[in-house]
């Protein structure tokens, strides 16, 4: 008969060992059989385990439930844990006990899986048991980590023995009698029943003895020994065998006394028997106290020194406590008359059912009112105030009442008695179900009322989804549920009221699905632009009009300009698309792109257009050069002519600058805007040659300079002549002399006019004739050296060359460039000259421009020269060889010769390193050595060095150093070691970025820095690039890499320098490129961008969006 055992519902059931091999399971290591007893709770363990999984799951979903399987079977455990805030895969471990890891077990017999389904977002991960052994059963845990999050939960494993039901026990065998048929038939052989048996076949029944059961089982195990047996007196039996426990003391009185207890069926014979010290002692005999006369119930007999009492036809009266006397002391035992086994005489048969029906299982018994328990799954039922299950038994007929049947009630139900046992397997299925109205899929306007309505053909609940979630009621949102017919009302549809919605019914596995769809007319909001929709924008700015929408579904935006629509890409002007915005995008406005542009959006509800003049401002073109009517000692009147195109904005005014034509400094005359096309400079120096310029503003900026004036001078106007004399007269000539002027002024003085009239006449005619004719004398060649270089300049490679050297001379001289008594190439040395000095200019200078620069210059006859000496200088190249001269102690000699290339400077030292052959870090030594010898000291014994050397001149160190080629070994005395040969790693990589550039914004005249950091090996060459072109000798840029670190600098930049850089690393082995977007903000004087303008005394708005527009217009420079 199987033991019951209390199980989960949705466990199967499987039988227990029978109670004779409790020993059996605790060798085996398996968990012991849950014990049943009436009215006890369940052990505290269990409890705790319990209370640990009914607590609210942290991050499962669904976890592990125990289970029973057989030897030799599988059975998986399966956890899901829900992945929606989780970044990453959450931390799984399975475990056995409290400690056992089973990471570390999988192998033949245990398997861990784990899978992702990314439409739930579902982590699902099992544990499969393979062929499952007794020593697999007991408690497990999974537990679930991620971050500070954790969770856990413990399940069960019963593992049964794969043998069917085990065979039923008769107690009518379970006892042996001794001499049955004999006079001493019914007495008990208790010794046999302290051997232990092993289970046999059904044609031979185990002997049981139950007293010895009694004595050994726990407390919790008598109620179940009991039923099993047939014990109805169970609470006497107890205190019979606490009795029976107390140790006998030894009786002077009786040589053999009664055995402990006497078992004998109903109408049976039994027969007790004493063995007296003293025949002459007087014996009565007692039940329950009372003596025992002789009858033909009880009959006494005497033999020798035996008395015997026999007891005939017992019945369940004679179950008593029976003792004999014998002088002052006395002996007991007990005697248990046992019924007959209660037998089933009708079976249980299989059932089927439907959910919410009456479910009766009915089954027949020997006698009436017979004591019978029932089971589900090995699981007691006991019927109470609160369960579903109600028990009625009518004479010798048992029925188990099952109200409103579910499909948890489907499993095997069992009933036994102490005489036998039935099952019989109940399947609880679902009704048919028939859809008698489905749901239909709506598109409603958004506002309206949405109703989903369907009906089925039984009178049963269900679940509302939306996207695969609940639905929640609200005051907006009802469920309605009436009888047949299930309803979904929502009132004033929103646009998060679309999605895809799933009516369930309860326990079946349909679904009825319907999609809502809400739709929106588009609309176009331009609430925040001016009343005729007008947006300015500054030329060379990036213009994004975002121009908010709606609609439901989102409409389709497609922006046009003349009959010619703007596509979305990549291009200047595009489109760019959002769901509840459109975006006209102009990169870098011009002038061409002014004009009226159309929005037009489009969806299944509707259509909507709109218009947007967008007008583009810029700096006015710069003025003509303006010209000097009038010098004077100090001052000039200039005139100019207005731009021809002012920028779409009217001219303010006007800046004039000035400067002298021999410096490249201008300075500014007016500071207030000068309205007019006239301006009178002051304050010059008399006789230096000076130029002018103008800029035009308006309410944009200030434009580009005009072209200078031509050159002039400021002269003062020299005195008269004095002391004018006729010094004689001819017929035709008339000859003057007179003196110069006091006052001739800074220009000179060039010659004289002489003019005649009539006398009489006030017209006066210029002579032909000029008293003294006036000429300048030449003026020898004089070259002004400047200090610093009449030593030799010296100058790195790459770094720029440009030395002015003034001169003086008239008229102007001719110079002669030469270098080592060569010509200059032109093609890489620039040569520039003026009329008061030369400029010799290399971009970047190399090696092969060292030398000696020879200048001449000649004016007439005279000659003046001068030489310059140049040295451009680089880090030298390493030492050739590098040797090892010795190796003493913790000391080592090395020499080296010098390097082949001394970098066109002075070796002034060197570096030495040493490295450690197992590791290869290298260590400074000594730096800034002179000599080519040195010996290293303070070696660690043991341990083999290599040294490298560099070399050192005014540039710094070389590039590359000099290796040892042989390892100098620091040997211990007296043992030596030979170090094992290890294949030299393969550290090349192919360039990566570890920092990326970023998107960077920059102010105009401040230097810009672009910055990434790259690896690979060998070292990566690095190319920079603007829009897709390389930048290559460029003076606005400059390049910087150290130690992976790759810097762009950007001197100054101006608003063309704006676009998409790129920085391209190169090696053997790959390739790799990445890009960032520089935009340049620039303030001028006047006007801020991007922002509010911020005009200059007499400026106006041109036109912009009014504050607190929900259009967002703003520009990007």
């Amino acid at each position: 008969m199987p033991e019951p055992t209390k199980k989960e519902e949705n466990e199967v059931p499987a039988p227990a060992p029978p109670p004779e091999e409790p020993s059996k399971e605790k060798e085996a290591g398996t968990t012991p059989a849950k014990e049943w007893s009436l009215g006890e709770s369940p052990a505290g363990e269990e409890q705790d385990k319990q209370n640990a999984n009914s607590q609210v799951s942290v991050l499962f979903v669904e976890k592990p439930q125990g289970g029973t399987v057989k030897v030799g079977e599988n059975i998986t455990f399966i956890a899901k844990v829900k992945a929606e805030d989780l970044l990453r895969k959450p931390t799984v471990k399975w475990f056995k006990g409290k400690w056992m890891d089973l990471a570390s077990k999988a192998g033949k017999h245990l398997q861990l899986k784990e899978t992702f389904e990314r439409h739930t977002r579902i982590y699902t991960f099992e544990m499969q048991i393979i062929q499952a052994k007794e020593n697999y059963a007991g408690n497990y845990r999974c537990e679930v980590t991620y971050k500070d999050k954790f969770d856990t939960c413990s399940f069960d494993l019963e593992v049964h023995e794969s043998t069917g039901t085990t065979p039923s026990i008769d107690i009518r065998s379970a006892f042996k009698r001794s001499g049955e048929g004999q006079d001493d038939a019914g007495e008990l052989d208790f010794s046999g029943l302290l051997k232990r048996r092993e289970v046999k076949q059904q044609e031979e029944e185990p002997e049981v003895d139950v007293w010895e059961l009694l004595k050994n089982a726990k407390p919790s195990e008598y109620e179940k020994i009991a039923f099993q047996y047939g014990i109805t007196d169970l609470r006497g039996m107890l205190k019979r065998l606490k009795r029976m426990r107390r140790v006998e003391k030894k009786s002077a009185a009786f040589a053999k006394i009664l055995d402990p207890a006497y078992q004998v069926d109903k109408g049976g014979r039994v027969r007790f028997v004493v063995e007296l010290a003293d025949p002459k002692l007087e014996v009565k005999w007692f039940k329950n106290g009372q003596e025992i006369r002789p009858s033909t119930k009880y009959i006494f007999e005497h033999k020798g020194c035996q008395r015997i009492m026999f007891i005939n036809n017992c019945q369940m009266t004679d179950d008593s406590e029976y003792y004999v006397t014998a002088g002052d002391e006395k002996c007991s035992t007990e005697l248990f008359v046992r019924e007959p086994p209660i037998m089933v005489t009708k079976q249980l048969e299989d059932t089927n059912a439907y959910c919410g029906e009456r479910v009766e299982l009915e089954c027949e018994v020997s006698e009436d009112d017979a004591n019978v328990k029932w089971f589900k799954n090995g699981e007691e039922i006991i019927p109470g105030p609160k369960s579903r299950y109600r028990i009625k038994v009518e004479g010798k007929k048992h029925i188990l009442i099952i109200e409103g049947a579910t499909k948890a009630d489907s499993a095997e139900y069992s009933v036994m008695t102490t005489g036998g046992q039935s099952s019989a397997k109940l399947s609880v299925g679902l009704k048919p179900l028939k859809i008698l109205t489905p749901l239909t899929d709506q598109t409603v306007n958004l506002g309206k009322e949405i109703c989903l309505k369907c009906e089925i053909s039984e009178n049963i609940s269900g679940k509302w989804t939306k996207n695969g979630l609940p639905v929640q009621e609200s005051d907006r949102l009802k469920v309605v549920h009436k009888g047949r017919i299930h309803k979904l009302v929502i009132a004033n549809a929103l646009i998060e009221d679309e999605g895809d919605y799933v009516f369930a019914p309860d326990a079946y596995n349909i679904t009825l699905p319907a999609k809502v769809h809400v739709i929106d007319p588009p609309k176009i909001i331009l609430d925040g632009l001016d009343a005729d929709n007008t947006v300015t924008v500054i030329a060379g700015s990036k213009l994004r009009l975002e121009i908010p929408i709606s609609g439901e579904p989102p409409p389709k935006a497609i922006w046009s300009r003349a009959d010619k629509a703007i596509m979305e890409g990549s291009g200047r002007i595009r489109a760019e698309s959002y769901p509840d915005s459109s975006t006209l995008v102009i990169d870098v406005a011009e002038r061409d792109d002014s004009g009226v542009y159309h929005i037009n959006l489009k969806n299944e509800a509707g259509e909507a257009h709109a218009s947007i003049k967008i007008k583009v401002v810029d700096l006015p073109d710069p003025p003509v050069a303006p010209s000097v009517t009038e010098v004077g000692d100090d001052w000039c009147i200039m005139k100019w002519e207005p731009p021809a195109y002012d920028g779409g904005s009217p001219i303010l005014g006007y800046f004039i600058e000035r400067k002298k034509k021999q410096s490249s400094r201008w300075m500014r005359l007016n500071f207030d805007l000068c309205k007019e096309t006239t301006f009178e400079p002051k304050k010059m120096i008399e006789g230096v040659a000076y130029e002018v310029r103008i800029f035009a503003v308006n309410a944009i900026g200030i434009s580009k300079p005009s072209m200078p004036s031509k050159p002039f001078v400021p002269l003062a106007v020299t005195s008269p002549p004095t002391l004018l004399t006729v010094d004689s007269v001819t017929d035709t000539t008339v000859t003057m002399k007179w003196r110069p002027p006091d006052q001739i002024g800074a220009a000179g003085l060039d010659g004289y006019v002489l003019e005649y009239c009539f006398e009489g006449s006030t017209s006066a005619k210029q002579s032909d004739e000029n008293g003294e004719a006036a000429f300048d004398l030449p003026e020898p060649p004089k070259i002004r050296i400047p200090r610093h270089l009449k030593q030799t300049y010296i100058r790195r490679v790459g770094e720029a060359v440009n030395l002015v050297i003034p001169f003086q001379g008239k008229p102007r001289p001719e110079l002669t460039w030469k270098k080592d008594g060569a010509d200059i190439d032109k093609n890489q040395i620039n040569i520039r000259n003026s009329e008061t000095d030369t400029i010799i200019f290399i971009r970047k200078a190399e090696r092969s421009h060292s030398g000696k620069y020879d200048l001449q210059v000649k004016v007439d006859k005279f000659v003046e020269s001068a030489s310059i000496d140049i040295q451009i200088v680089d880090r030298p190249g390493p030492p050739q060889i590098v040797k090892i001269e010795d190796v003493w102690g913790e000391n080592v000699a090395l020499s080296w010769t010098p390097p082949k290339d001394d970098g066109n400077a002075a070796i002034t030292g060197y570096t030495i390193q040493k490295a450690d052959k197992k590791s290869m870090e290298w260590f400074t030594v000594i730096e800034h050595y002179h000599r080519t010898n040195a010996t290293i000291t303070e070696l660690v014994i043991g341990n083999e060095y290599y040294f490298r050397v560099f070399s050192e001149n005014m540039c710094g160190l070389s590039e590359d150093a000099t290796m040892t080629k042989e390892s100098a070994v620091i040997a211990k005395d007296g043992k030596i070691y030979k170090n094992p040969i290890y294949e030299d790693f393969d550290f090349s990589e192919a360039p990566m970025f570890t920092q990326p550039l970023v998107n960077t914004y920059a102010i105009a005249g401040y230097n810009a820095t672009l910055n990434c950091s790259v690896r690979g090996n060998p070292k990566p060459k690095i190319t920079w690039m603007k829009n897709k072109v390389a930048i290559v000798d460029d003076p606005r840029y400059r390049m910087f890499s150290n130690q992976g670190v790759c810097t762009l600098e950007i001197r100054k930049p101006s608003p063309y320098d704006g676009g998409t850089y790129c920085c391209k690393a190169v090696n053997d082995l790959g390739t790799v490129e990445i890009e960032c977007k520089l935009e340049v903000k620039v303030i001028y004087q006047g006007v801020n961008t991007p922002g509010q303008p911020v005009f200059l005394e007499g400026q106006q708005q041109v036109g912009s969006p009014s504050a607190g527009s929900s259009c967002k217009a703003y520009l990007q420079t």
